[in-house]
């Protein structure tokens, strides 16, 4: 490579770019923090804020060489960092792009991969915790780019279509950085960075609601701006949009008070979903404007179910057990399940039986269950060459059940970012689960899947059968646009190739229950 290297590049192609420069790409400018709340009448809340500074809702370190937020494009700009293992308690410090040289010295098995990790990393966010470097991938296997655990956070130019790689090589090689970012950004859009009507159908028509989604009547999606980002990212995160410092393609929901004066408007809504990114990665007391106000059980009475989406029991687990913040963490979700009478459940994004071996997340979820009195409810997508194996589903939900966790999804790859290099055909999904369930109990089938989150709904593949003389898939809508739909089900073409719900076609003689557009059709008269 010539004299300048992967991080210099970028660096002078962030700025020669003009991208506002800092370290905001994942904090908005101001967030606020709840003082106060009063209630109207009706439960509609009137609360008193007061602003906080743009770093306050995320844990950030002492030192500039701890690096937790990163810069304006990706991360490529951000101080290495990595942890101290030997701590008494550890402390978060994220493992950036530019960081990954010091896993190498540490790690050896990591040196021959470098470039290809440092130029994928470039269009792919990456980042990495401590506790998942050292403690989840097997750098003693034969070829740890093959590690389930390695392929889950480290890129790689593989993730890319053929004429995307060859587009990026060429702009790294010819050594003019404002290019390279221009070529980062085409490619980045040709990946779908909002699937399944994000933008266009799921955001509510209000300016002040920047973070939210309402795409089924009783749940409302809220994107806190200071939980978009996670303690690391998924090489097949299908939020992936949200880390690349572009606010027109990124979800935050600045304040809490217009989304619950949204939800008083909205009497169907019996449950809030915090998702990112990942809620867990914010300071307690931040997380508090939006838990401190369901503490009431006369506030907002009609939304009854809490569900913060998080990956942090893989991640850091240390987030429930030792973070300077986390006995106020464990103190606010009991106070919404025992003062607030609201159910509290975490969903935990668990893709494997080993993120389940630690004692570390032993102790999390031991915690998480028995202090907070929140149940934990499980769900992953099923991933080419990290978990598309029916023995190790059927491991993680009996680990799962034992320790007391209910599985709850087995979900396809979404239509965005490197789906080409993750799906598993909807065939041989619905067989690994089936084959799956066939060993477990019957406590267990409480799992439902695999399941395509698409633009029409929640659509199960719930078999192969003969249909009128021909090989069908059997489908069905666990959730949809129109609840009309939910639980009918309904025939497709089989296809061996299919990996989405718009490569399937129709039986002869038969419709699909969307449009061209992917919205469902008017529901037909029910035979029951």
């Amino acid at each position: 490579m010539p004299a300048k290297s992967f991080v210099a590049l970028a660096l002078a192609a962030f700025v020669a770019s003009s991208v506002p420069s800092g370290s905001d790409a994942f904090v908005p400018g101001s967030i606020s923090r709840a003082r106060s709340a009063s209630f109207t009448s009706g439960g509609r809340p009137s609360m008193v804020l007061e602003k906080a500074t743009a770093t306050e809702g995320v844990a950030v370190p002492d030192s500039a060489s701890e690096a937790v937020v990163l810069g304006g494009q990706n991360n490529i700009i951000g101080a290495p960092g990595l942890s101290n293992q030997e701590a008494p308690a550890e402390r978060y410090k994220a493992i950036s792009l530019q960081a990954v040289d010091k896993v190498a010295e540490k790690h050896p098995q990591l040196k021959p991969h470098l470039r290809d990790v440092k130029l994928s990393g470039l269009v792919f966010p990456f980042k990495a915790s401590p506790y998942y470097v050292d403690e989840m991938i097997d750098w003693e296997a034969e070829d740890v780019k093959q590690d389930p655990f390695y392929r889950l956070v480290f890129p790689t130019l593989d993730m890319l279509s053929p004429d995307h790689r060859r587009m990026l090589e060429d702009a790294h090689d010819a050594n003019d950085p404002a290019n390279l970012m221009k070529v980062v950004g085409d490619i980045r859009a040709d990946l779908n960075p909002h699937p399944a009507g994000q933008k266009t159908l799921n955001a509510p028509k209000n300016d002040d609601l920047t973070g939210v989604q309402h795409k089924y009547s009783e749940t409302v999606l809220v994107f806190p701006a200071a939980a978009q980002t996670c303690h690391a990212y998924c090489t097949y995160c299908f939020r992936w949009a949200q880390f690349i410092g572009d606010d027109e393609l990124r979800f935050a929901q600045k304040e809490a008070t217009s989304l619950f004066n949204y939800i008083a408007e909205h009497q169907e809504v019996s449950d809030i979903l915090m998702t990112g990114g990942d809620p867990m990665i914010m300071q307690t007391r931040s997380l508090a404007q939006y838990l401190e106000p369901l503490t009431d059980p006369d506030f907002l009475p009609h939304l009854k179910n809490l569900r913060i989406g998080t990956r942090s029991l893989s991640f850091w687990p240390q987030r429930f057990t030792t973070d300077k913040d986390a006995d106020d963490l464990i103190d606010l979700l009991r106070r919404v399940r025992e003062e607030g009478k609201r159910h509290v459940a975490i969903m935990a994004h668990l893709s494997h039986p080993r993120e389940l071996s630690t004692d570390k997340v032993k102790a999390a979820v031991n915690r998480i269950q028995k202090e907070a009195y929140a149940t934990i409810r499980s769900q992953s997508p099923v991933m080419r060459s990290i978990n598309d194996d029916a023995s190790v589903w059927a491991e993680k939900w009996r680990t799962e059940v034992q320790m007391g966790i209910i599985p709850y999804y087995m979900f396809m790859a979404r239509d965005t970012g490197a789906q080409a290099f993750f799906d598993v055909p909807m065939v041989k999904a619905q067989r690994i689960y089936s084959d799956a369930l066939r060993n477990c109990s019957g406590l267990i089938r409480t799992v439902r899947g695999p399941s395509m989150s698409c633009t029409p709904g929640k659509v199960e593949v719930t078999g192969v059968e003969e249909i009128m003389g021909h090989k069908a898939f059997v489908l069905r809508f666990l959730q949809c646009r129109d609840e009309g739909w939910i639980g009918r089900p309904f025939f497709a073409k089989y296809d061996e190739k299919a990996v989405w719900f718009d490569d399937l076609e129709p039986l002869p003689g038969m419709q699909l229950p969307w449009d061209e557009s992917g919205l469902p059709r008017p529901v037909p008269p029910a035979l029951n």
